[in-house]
């Protein structure tokens, strides 16, 4: 049976009787909001949020220190607590809030807390040990994990996969070239390449091994490779493998000694200071150990900076510790100004004047970080196209992300500066020589989609590539599309039929770098709203039914990472203040400021508002690798609910009623 498209929209969400929030009520919320905000801005402009991963990256630091012999005891001890309290009630250490066991995560954590001191009987030892044992043993762990336990002398060398570092030498037209990978894969693999060539053994000067969590002692184990398979090409590079491993043994010393330099000069040229080499842990937590295995002094520069990098990741609370995956400034300020420019936009504007200083202020930190001289990795693809892009961190200069360029680059755009022109040029340039064939963009580099890399034994994790997605994709088309340059129609064309082509069959789309599918329907309703695309247009009005029903009774929306490992999408045990903002700007931006559904979210976001202006929020809400990494950025629960209560505020005073920007 036909469905009419705009009976379709008008239909109310289905639930408990649907509350009208008196306005004055929106006011305060968002008055509230705003402050607390505000107040989170640093004196430079800028604002920097913790992001929290899982237990790995705290566990690995600890190991790092006991590989280097560099332990801080008072530290790890606090690294310990915060280890301890994020256990899962299954024994185990999960990787995200309330997810499953995890067993890589479990034995990194297990083995960290040995080495703190713990007692392998206290309690909670004892349970990581049984359900570790219970899973298949470290034995069964992930090839990062078997890595870490080859440096620890735990499992042989050979329990990991052959990745000879003589693929360095390999030019970019090979198939199994480093430059066919991600950035975070290149820079991860390029210092453990190195590693698995020289072999160290960590200091460990407390000789703390864990042959209690092998079921099979590592010695007589010969299956080390055992998937997961995605397809049958797995198993075929699987005896790829066998037959890999035995040749490495031919390969001339002047050989490995001129691929060990390639490595080398890769890595030094992209240090990047105390930000360390790509911005990210592991990649710089592997550059401290390749200089230790080289014989270079940690007094040396390039090896005091690389550990300095890592130890700037560490966050201290009072009595617990952890270190973060990377930071998030850019990102950060990017939302943060998004959130206060719509808070103090329209009639009532929230504090217009003290808003206008405190995002010039963000404007001229961002400008300041705009990458202009450096051609990244990703100018491998597109030579001739200029830098312009913005980094997620800090500095990281080779790095550029396509979604935080079009996040600042929508931001600075809105605020209007005209100083702001060539900033905003030179990210547009950037943007357009960024596109995929398909029309589409991935996050740092283009056509980054050779498939069959993500089936080698090295990529159990699935993640060695960064192709095009649907979340990326939508902000490039948000940022292009609200700056309006009619010759950039064909490009934006594109990109609305790659979008089209990827929406699921519910209705929704993937969210890559967030959680998940509320993230990415609200991510592409905004795109094909400033596009241009109809509000009828079927594909908005199958978001809009799949978005609708899937609100909670209390009318929030949820959804936490279960739904990248198969669970329905857009379903959570509670609501949360992100999800609940995006699911209502996407209603918003498709048209229905004025719909039951908004209305009821806007209630949920008033309601659950804490009194000093914040909102609380345990799960996890974003995404490194599906299935493996998940992030918690604690400044979403700030950015998001403050932006939704502010632009159906704002709506309320418009003549159309509808979302003029791409953000």
């Amino acid at each position: 049976m036909m469905v009419n498209a705009t009976d379709t929209l008008e239909r109310p969400s289905a639930g408990a009787a649907d509350p009208v929030v008196p306005m004055i009520e929106i006011d305060q919320a968002v008055d509230s909001a705003h402050a607390a905000l505000g107040r989170r801005q640093n004196d430079d402009g800028h604002w920097v949020f913790e992001l929290e991963a899982d237990a790995t990256i705290p566990a690995e630091y600890v190991l790092l220190e006991h590989y280097l012999d560099r332990i801080e005891p008072d530290l790890e001890a606090r690294i310990g607590v915060y280890l301890r309290r994020i256990q899962g009630d299954h024994g185990g250490w999960p990787l995200y809030h309330g997810g499953r066991f995890d067993l890589s995560a479990t034995v990194k954590a297990y083995f960290a807390l040995k080495a703190i001191g713990d007692d392998i009987d206290a309690p909670h030892m004892a349970r990581a040990r049984a359900a570790i044992l219970d899973h298949g043993g470290a034995e069964r762990s992930n090839v990062f994990t078997r890595f870490q336990l080859a440096l620890f002398g735990e499992v042989p060398w050979h329990a990991t996969p052959a990745m000879p570092v003589e693929l360095m030498l390999l030019p970019r037209k090979a198939l199994f070239s480093v430059w066919n990978m991600s950035y975070w894969s290149r820079t991860v693999i390029a210092p453990l390449l190195v590693l698995a060539a020289l072999r160290p053994r960590a200091v460990n000067p407390r000789d703390v091994h864990v042959p209690e969590l092998f079921v099979t002692p590592p010695a007589q184990v010969r299956d080390w490779i055992r998937g997961p398979y995605r397809s049958a090409l797995g198993r075929v590079f699987k005896y790829v493998d066998k037959v890999v491993r035995p040749g490495e043994r031919l390969i001339p010393e002047a050989t490995r000694r001129r691929a060990i330099k390639a490595a080398v000069d890769f890595i030094e040229p992209r240090l990047n200071g105390v930000d360390g080499l790509g911005a990210i842990y592991p990649a710089m937590a592997n550059s401290v150990m390749m200089y230790r295995a080289l014989g270079v002094p940690d007094s040396d520069p390039r090896a005091a900076t690389a550990w300095e990098s890592v130890r700037r990741l560490l966050v201290e609370n009072g009595d617990e510790a952890y270190c973060q995956p990377c930071v998030s400034p850019i990102w950060d300020t990017g939302l943060a100004g998004h959130a206060m420019i719509e808070a103090a936009s329209g009639p009532d504007g929230i504090r217009p004047h003290e808003t206008k200083k405190k995002l010039a202020a963000a404007a001229e930190w961002l400008r300041s970080r705009q990458i202009l001289d450096v051609k990244g990795d990703w100018a491998i693809n597109c030579p001739d196209v200029a830098p312009g892009g913005w980094a997620f961190q800090y500095n990281n200069d080779y790095y550029p992300d396509v979604d935080d360029t079009a996040v600042v680059g929508m931001l600075l755009h809105r605020e209007g500066d005209p100083a702001h022109h060539d900033a905003i040029e030179r990210a547009r340039q950037w943007i357009l020589g960024m596109q995929s064939t398909n029309g589409g963009w991935g996050a740092f580099d283009i056509d980054n989609n050779m498939d069959f890399l993500n089936h080698i034994p090295f990529a159990d994790h699935g993640a060695l590539l960064d192709p095009p997605t649907a979340d990326v994709t939508a902000r490039c088309v948000s940022f292009l599309a609200q700056l309006g340059h009619p010759e950039d129609r064909p490009v934006i064309e594109r990109a609305v039929a790659y979008l089209r082509s990827d929406q699921e069959a519910e209705g929704c789309w993937f969210g890559r770098w967030g959680t998940n599918y509320i993230y990415g329907t609200w991510s592409v309703l905004c795109a094909l709203n400033v596009a241009g695309v109809s509000h009828d247009d079927p594909a908005i009005v199958r978001a809009v039914d799949w978005l609708r029903s899937v609100q909670r009774e209390d009318g929030g929306w949820g959804e936490d990472c279960a739904t990248f490992e198969g669970a329905t999408p857009g379903i959570y045990t509670e609501s949360l203040p992100s999800q609940t903002a995006w699911a209502t700007l996407g209603l918003m931006a498709a048209g229905l400021r004025d719909d039951p559904a908004v209305a009821r979210g806007m209630a949920y976001l008033a309601r659950t508002q804490k009194e000093d202006g914040e909102w609380d929020e345990e799960p996890y809400n974003a995404v490194g690798f599906p299935k493996v990494f998940y992030l918690r950025y604690h400044g979403y629960r700030q950015f998001f609910p403050l932006m939704a209560l502010s632009r159906y505020r704002n709506l309320e005073s418009s003549n159309t009623r509808r979302v003029a920007f791409g953000f």
